[in-house]
């Protein structure tokens, strides 16, 4: 078994958790499977594997070793189609909110996978920051303004935002009808994960942005809590419109200040620069550009 057949074993065993499935999966029999994977571990010098009489598992070392091992497969594959000129295949795996994956992404998602049947989707979900070279992801869908990571950037569209409250709340507090009416409102705080600070409100008066920092009784550091609490009275919070858009229409929530909107918010796809000619990373990338220029953001 040459080196890349040993690469991809060790990930399938990794994928499947058990040696006897890895190898049914590539057509070789266990003792094949079990033998390779002692070569490739006396090779390195290093315990790749955990196994007991039920499951294998990643060591330590071995999860680092299967990150490194997929980014590489998934480069020769990308070199291989390129050459054969072959449809996109394997696996492509992407890191997305929630919310935003399951609004947009999802309702769509078989037309791609069907366009595309060589294709496997991976999607995490997670509000951190996610390491994409480390940890195998060949693309982040990113809400704001993203750091200078080095990494490449495809611009999706712009998110517009606003700011809501509970009909609870608005009757307790009242409706403000201007920026001075604030005074006596409070805020669900959001903690930011780059400034590990909590973010001030934003509003846009005479064509520029303002920031405003309400008193707050609780805080949270993720955008489904945070509009979870603001549902339930807590204060104002202000997130992309979409997040908001069924409630506001069947009066569950308030539109707060509508004529002094927050800004609009950068949505974009992020990427390593050696993945920017893999075939699979440029059809969806292209799929999820053509998702949001039609969507109503």
């Amino acid at each position: 078994m040459d080196h890349f057949q040993s690469l991809r074993l060790f990930v399938r065993v990794v994928e499947r958790g058990s040696f006897t499935a890895a190898a049914s999966d590539l057509g070789i029999k266990r003792s094949t499977a079990t033998e390779a994977i002692r070569e490739l571990e006396g090779r390195l010098g290093a315990r790749l594997l955990d196994r007991t009489t039920r499951h294998v598992a990643p060591t330590t070392d071995g999860r680092l070793y299967y990150e490194r091992c997929t980014a590489i497969l998934a480069d020769l594959d990308d070199a291989e189609s390129v050459l054969r000129d072959s449809e996109p295949h394997g696996i492509l795996r992407i890191d997305a909110p929630g919310l935003l994956t399951r609004t947009f992404i999802l309702p769509v998602l078989s037309d791609f996978l069907d366009r595309y049947p060589r294709l496997q989707l991976q999607i995490g979900q997670t509000d951190r920051l996610v390491d994409l070279v480390r940890e195998g992801v060949d693309c982040a869908i990113r809400v704001g303004e993203p750091v200078d990571s080095g990494l490449m950037l495809r611009r999706l569209g712009m998110l517009r935002e606003t700011t809501v409250a509970s009909p609870d709340y608005i009757a307790r507090h009242g409706n403000p009808r201007g920026i001075d009416d604030l005074a006596g409102h409070f805020m669900v705080g959001f903690w930011s994960s780059l400034t590990g600070d909590v973010l001030p409100l934003e509003f846009i008066v005479d064509g520029r942005a303002r920031e405003i920092r309400l008193p707050m009784r609780v805080s949270a550091n993720h955008s489904d809590t945070s509009a979870d609490l603001a549902r339930r009275g807590f204060g104002l919070v202000q997130a992309p419109r979409y997040r908001f858009a069924a409630e506001l229409a069947a009066g569950t929530l308030v539109e707060v200040l509508p004529e002094h909107p927050p800004s609009a918010t950068p949505l974009s796809a992020l990427y390593p620069a050696r993945r920017a000619h893999s075939p699979r990373l440029r059809t969806f990338l292209d799929f999820i550009a053509a998702i949001f220029r039609d969507a109503d953001l």
